[in-house]
């Protein structure tokens, strides 16, 4: 047991006042010299937009007239979808299932109805939809809801079996009331079950069919109020549909069939079919298959009318896929789907049922996708769905967001990513086109031969203008990297080698974007890293290049540093001379280089293969190396943590529990590559000693001892071209999973068993890239428990409780690598899990051929300085505060030949400016390195390396992520905190900004996917299929208003269908229906109250129209008002014609009398 020090307690907290004084007065001579822009009011959360496929749908609707499409999930969602860039999100605040919907056609509004017995009416005809009027039932469960069409009564069946009839201008109970008891046979004992269908007649509006679960159904004379007809049939029901003419109706069954019955036959259905059943030949009833869900019978006025149904498959096909049937004519088709069908419906050019359909598409809502079946074209192709609704394909393990890409990214992707469409897609235009999305006049366009603004709107990008944002997000490139790995034989030796990983060994689980020069690193799960280049050739490689790499590292348990060493983080020593890692390997001289020692013991074995046969690889990204580690001494290599990429330096960082690795992935080697105690040298804070070092193989990148002199930098160099003869030639090729990280592109990472690592690149849209990547088991990113509720420790004793100081973070610069330096040089500066913050000198070759033939140096070159918590995020500005970018490569075709080929190598590397520190007595800060750990946030000057402003983030919670964004006026740090927490601190002044209490954190994958991006925005996962975006921003939450789509454009409804001549003479027509005075309170009654609940909403059906906004809005209300003045004229028109028709009348009478009369004497009247 350690002795407690007294004298080092009181010497560490006088260094802390100390320090926390001189902290204070440069502090405020560092704000005087730089006036922050950004307060407090250019701040506010809110959520902005939703991306992907609603999560566990239940429920579909379709406005015929609007072409809008809604969909219910069973968490109270609603999302509304219309034309590109026209989605809306909305929430029942109960959460509830969303068991029906039911659009008031061309009206602007919704009726949905919940699993909590509650009935809503949503106002579409604002932007942001809101409910008006909501209904909750108290004494009976809702099971079906029915709107006919121009109609403002609604049936409500429920699982008693009545029907309650509700006003939903006042939403409001009818006395009018439908009893089970009543509409069934006297005679019958039985419960009829639960109501499944509600729906009347085409042609006659008075009558009324109900569907019973137990087999009934009713023909209900609305007027007399009693029932014409009862149809009953053995088995349950699940759905009715009508024939248009209003003579025949379809029921579907639980065994399978088809029943089409006449409405005044008796007894049996007209006819019964089974669709999937075998026909015995003895004439028996056919074998029963599985239920038929949902039945549509669609007219055709020139042809075969359509019978589309879900399910009713033979038993017999088990395994088989669900099915969607369409019958049409004498002929069947199948069409397989690959989730199981939630609903459907099939979208006709008329809205009025009694009038001959001409169905043309079927939208299929499927557990976990959308797909649209054009009916008119030869074997139903399907539509290319233009919504982002396929990024779930496989779980999502990370997400990235980019802001301000270059603007010839989005049109070189595009150009990539057109190629990989499949082919097949049906001809015709997206059916689901309503609502309007306003671009305005500030929108430029990215490239300059892009597509058609409707057609390709995802191109479309503000460039300039920071009032407007858009709201779209679209699939622009997909990357597999299955192909690169070998297939696993499930042979025991490759059940070993990749046994680290639970599941998927291909997952993704970090990613590293460049977007200027579009280099990509991806670390997967199995302790792999691979490179990419973007392309727009098609190559065929014939071996891929392959490092493995040792990094294996044990140390002693460790004492703990002195006391107060939180404190004075500029005072810890700076490493001197180190050991060299015993686990630095260089790259194996053949792809498998040993797989077991003497002994049985796994050695330098990957833990995937890497396939040996030519890789074709399509335009886009090409795999250029692949990096694995490998096993040490029968112990496998540890995940990745952490990685880095800088495509001016040309090289790529990685870390994990043991150590770091920096690669040269031009001169295709490693630089260094040693444990995470040997870049503290000998001055190591917590007195780790190496335990049991490794033997090593082929050391060749270890690390260096700065005081050593050139012997050191010997060890340090990397090989030159002449040096790089090892057989590479030799090695096999490596599976690719690709991902992409903050840039208006949305990329997600697939897991194997779906994809088998599939990777789309998103276009969001603002200038933003964002990735995602799937989760697979044990997340190594997700090293902290799922309980965030604890609180983390930050006191010294308990990060001594550490086994292992991981690498966390890194960041490239060009700054100052050491205290007092006057000069900057390049750098690579290191976080790790212990709140250390370490520098790395890098000495690096001329560009062109110089870099590919002189040697890169690499040098640890001490400690920044040490904070609470894991570093999560290092940024540097300059002396005025601007963000300083690490350097970048612009992009450049690695392919060329040719001309191409001098233009590529003209390409000249942009690198920052820096300004050199003055060289008077008084040191002139010229950097200033902001660093954000999970406790604290610091800003430190450079080259003095005094920590100037300090602030602790979070006491109770710890921090998720952390990052140094841009704002239009200014820079500050993001914080999003375990406990829910968005926070945003002032640069350099680390003031709070912003703290609100957004999203209790209660899921993994917030906290794997949430991320801040530029101008201030940030998105996270919000469920397995769905991408929420929100902004920070106060600018943007002024103008998001006008950013969002139309949902409700004014259209005019469709002329009824003509009845002719001898159907008005000889009433064949459709008849119709007073339900006003039939439903209405004079005629009905009043309902019960304690039947239901109202809830009235912020405003009536009446003030519907008024809330709408926008010039649609008002343009709507301008032909609303001069219909009504145009009538109002044409009525006024009509009185005067009366009156003066009148007066003629009454002239001629007067006259009449006056001849009459004018001959009589007075004794004659």
């Amino acid at each position: 047991m350690k002795k407690f020090n007294i004298r080092k307690v009181l010497d560490g907290l006088k260094e802390q006042a100390s320090s926390s004084a001189s902290s204070g007065q440069s502090g405020t001579q560092e704000n005087n010299l730089m006036q922050e822009t950004l307060q407090s009011e250019n701040f506010q959360l809110c959520k902005t937009v939703r991306h992907g496929f609603p999560y566990q749908p239940s429920s579909m609707a379709h406005d015929p007239v609007q072409k809008i499409l809604a969909i219910g999930t069973q968490s109270g969602a609603l999302r509304l979808f219309g034309r590109p860039g026209v989605e809306c999100y909305c929430q029942h605040e109960s959460g509830a299932a969303v068991i029906s919907l039911q659009f008031l056609i061309n009206e602007g509004a919704l009726v949905s109805a919940l699993a909590d017995d509650s009935v809503h009416l949503w106002n579409l005809r604002q932007k942001r939809p809101a409910i008006l009027h909501s209904l909750k039932f108290n004494r009976e469960r809702i099971t079906f809801v029915h709107l006919p069409f121009q109609s403002k009564w609604l049936y409500i069946g429920t699982e008693k079996g009545n029907i309650h009839i509700v006003n939903v201008e006042s939403f409001t109970l009818s006395g009018y009331v439908i009893m089970w008891n009543k509409a069934i046979e006297l005679s019958s004992k039985a419960h009829p079950g639960p109501v499944v269908h509600i729906s009347d007649n085409p042609m006659d509006e008075g009558k009324l069919i109900i569907g019973y679960e137990s087999g009934i159904v009713v023909l209900w004379d609305l007027k007399s109020k009693k029932a014409d007809y009862r149809y009953t049939y053995d088995e349950a029901i699940h759905s009715v549909a009508w024939h248009h003419e209003g003579k025949q109706f379809i029921c579907s069954h639980s065994d399978g069939t088809l029943t089409i019955w006449n409405i005044k036959g008796q007894g049996k259905p007209f006819q019964t079919i089974t669709p999937h059943g075998k026909q015995p030949k003895d004439g028996k009833k056919p074998e029963p298959c599985k239920p038929i869900l949902k039945v549509e019978y669609k007219t055709t006025r020139l042809g075969d009318p359509f019978m589309i149904l879900s399910g009713g498959l033979s038993y017999d096909t088990v395994g088989r896929r669900p099915c969607l049937t369409v019958m049409h004519g004498k002929s069947t088709a199948v069409l397989e789907m690959d989730y199981p069908i939630v609903d459907f419906l099939t979208l006709c050019e008329t809205p009025y049922p009694n009038d001959f359909q001409e169905p043309y598409a079927v939208v299929v809502l499927l557990e976990k996708d959308l797909v649209v079946i054009d009916l008119a074209q030869n074997g139903y192709p399907i539509f290319e769905n233009p919504y982002p609704l396929t990024i779930h394909e496989s779980p999502v393990t990370c997400c990235e967001y980019y802001a301000d890409c270059p603007v010839d990214l989005i049109p070189a992707l595009y150009s990539v990513g057109s190629r990989q469409k499949r082919q097949g897609y049906s001809k015709k235009e997206w059916p689901i086109s309503g609502g309007n999305w306003g671009l305005g006049t500030q929108t430029v366009m990215m490239g300059e031969k892009l597509r058609d603004r409707e057609k390709k709107p995802f191109i479309l990008l503000e460039k300039r203008n920071p009032k407007r944002f858009f709201v779209m997000l679209q699939v622009l490139y997909k990357l597999k990297t299955a192909k690169v790995f070998e297939k696993s034989r499930n042979n025991k030796e490759e059940k070993q080698n990749t046994e680290i990983v639970d599941e998927d060994p291909f997952a993704i689980q970090i990613m590293a974007w460049c977007p200027e020069s579009r280099m990509l690193c991806v670390a997967g799960v199995s302790a792999n890293l691979i490179i990419y280049r973007f392309s727009k050739q098609e190559i065929t490689t014939e071996v891929v290049q392959l490092l493995e790499v040792r990094l294996q590292y044990e140390v002693n348990d460790m004492e703990s540093p002195p006391e107060g060493g939180g404190g004075g983080d500029r005072d810890l020593p700076t490493p001197g001379a180190a050991s060299p890692s015993p686990q630095t390997t260089g790259p194996p001289t053949h792809p498998s280089t040993s797989s077991n020692s003497s002994d049985g013991v796994r050695d330098n074995v990957p833990c995937l293969k890497v396939r040996s046969t030519p890789l074709k690889q399509s335009p886009g990204y090409q795999v250029d190396l692949v990096v694995q580690l490998v096993w040490v001494s029968g112990e496998p290599p540890q995940q990745i943590t952490s990685l880095a990429l800088n495509s001016s330096y040309g090289l790529i960082v990685f870390g994990n529990s043991n150590g770091l690795a920096v690669v040269d992935y031009l001169q295709k080697t490693v630089l260094l590559n040693l444990g995470t105690v040997e870049l503290y040298g000998s001055n190591d804070p917590y007195q780790r000693q190496p335990r049991s070092p490794r033997k090593t193989r082929q050391p060749s990148g270890g690390l260096c001892d700065i005081n050593e002199g050139s012997a050191s930098e010997d060890r340090c160099k990397s090989p030159t071209s002449g040096e790089l003869s090892f057989s590479m030639l030799d090695l096999t090729t490596v599976q690719l999973f690709t991902v992409f990280r903050y840039c208006m592109f949305v990329c997600c990472v697939y897991s194997l068993s779906v994809c088998a690592g599939a990777l789309p690149f998103c276009a969001l849209s603002s200038t933003v890239l964002l990735s995602v990547c799937p989760p697979r088991g044990a997340n190594p990113l997700d090293h902290r428990d799922n309980s965030f509720s604890r609180s983390r420790s930050s006191s010294v004793t308990s990060i001594d409780k550490e086994a292992r100081e991981a690498i966390t973070s890194f960041h490239f610069c060009e700054t100052f690598a050491r205290k007092g330096d006057s000069t900057i040089t390049p750098c690579l500066y290191v976080g790790t899990s212990l709140g250390t913050v370490l520098a790395v000198a890098l000495n690096l070759p001329p560009a062109g051929e110089q870099r590919l033939l002189q040697p890169v140096i690499v040098l640890p070159s001490g400690t920044l300085g040490r904070l609470k918590g894991s570093i999560l995020r290092m940024a540097f500005l300059d002396n005025t505060g601007t963000f300083l970018p690490p350097a970048f490569e612009l992009w450049y075709e690695p392919n060329a030949v040719g001309a191409d080929s001098e233009e590529r190598d003209k390409a000249r590397k942009r690198r920052p400016v820096s300004v050199s520190p003055s060289t008077s007595q008084e040191l002139q800060e010229s950097q200033y390195a902001v660093v954000c750990s999970e406790k604290q946030a610091k800003v430190i000057a450079l080259p003095s390396q005094n920590c100037i402003f300090k602030h602790s983030i979070t006491e109770t919670s710890f921090v998720l992520r952390a990052d140094v964004v841009q704002m239009n006026i200014g820079n500050c740090v993001a914080c999003f905190c375990a406990n829910g927490h968005i926070m945003t601190l002032s640069l350099p002044g680390l003031r709070p900004l912003l703290d609100v209490n957004y999203l209790p954190l209660t899921d993994m994958r917030i906290a794997r996917t949430f991320c801040f991006t530029n101008l201030g925005q940030a998105m996270y996962l919000t469920s397995p299929t769905e991408i929420q975006r929100i902004t920070y921003s106060q600018e943007t939450c002024e103008n998001l208003q006008e950013m969002l789509g139309e949902l409700f454009t004014p259209v005019e409804t469709p002329e009824a269908p003509n009845r002719g001549f001898f159907k008005g003479l000889f009433g064949g027509g459709a008849t119709s229906l007073d339900r006003e005075e039939l439903f209405g309170e004079m005629q009905a009654g009043k309902a019960s109250r304690g039947l239901a609940q109202h809830i009235p909403g912020p405003q009536g059906l009446e003030g519907m129209k008024g809330a709408a906004s926008g010039v649609v809005a008002d343009l709507a209300r301008a032909r609303i008002a001069l219909d009504e003045r145009g009538q109002k004229l044409g009525e006024l028109d009509e009185r005067t014609a009366a009156m003066l028709a009148s007066a003629d009348s009454f002239g001629k009478h007067a006259h009449d009398m006056m001849l009459k009369c004018k001959d009589k004497k007075w004794y004659q009247f």
